[in-house]
């Protein structure tokens, strides 16, 4: 049995969870998300916790046990408080804007790339001057944010020997040594 599954999910005040047939969706100040789970598994709601509890003799139900209590936490988190990711665009020339929905990003190629955000996640562009541009997205729903992300960092990825491209805040870049000066 997995020990994440067997944890509990608080459900805090304002937010609401209904489970019907096989879906569960949760409310909260912040949106509302709907996820469809496996007949291998049981959601129980007593009182403002919920449990998810495995079927007893259906095969492979361990294995869905921790990846629904791990989702729907995210789910009941994420409309509750939200998630936020962080990213630093490094290089000479390189820059970050957010007009609405759009974000339009100069990496060095020859030309500026444009992307169209979701409506569900908000986007916000810092640019000061002797700085780095950041650039930070929130949203209720964590799969979207980091598929998101990752698509963005995926443009220009960083590189070893100088760093330069499109990291996480916090994210540690393993750095190669350059070539030895010849004698």
């Amino acid at each position: 049995m997995s020990r994440i599954g067997k944890l509990p999910i608080a459900i805090p005040a304002g937010t609401t969870v209904d489970i019907k047939d096989d879906v569960i969706t949760v409310k909260g100040k912040l949106g509302e998300l709907t996820q469809k789970f496996h007949n291998r598994v049981n959601l129980e709601v007593e009182g403002d916790q919920l449990h998810v509890k495995v079927k007893e003799g259906v095969e492979n139900a361990d294995a869905m046990h921790g990846l629904y209590r791990a989702l729907i936490a995210n789910m009941v988190k994420g409309v509750s408080e939200g998630f936020e990711t962080v990213q630093e665009f490094v290089g000479v020339g390189y820059k970050a804007e957010a007009k609405g929905q759009i974000l339009e990003m100069a990496l060095g190629f020859s030309h500026n790339i444009f992307m169209e955000l979701p409506p569900e996640i908000k986007i916000e562009t810092i640019n000061e001057r002797g700085k780095n541009p950041i650039l930070k997205m929130r949203s209720h729903d964590k799969q979207l944010l980091g598929q998101v992300a990752a698509k963005i960092r995926s443009m220009r990825k960083p590189e070893p020997y100088k760093g330069k491209g499109i990291k996480f805040e916090g994210e540690v870049l393993r750095r190669k040594a350059g070539k030895a000066a010849g004698k």
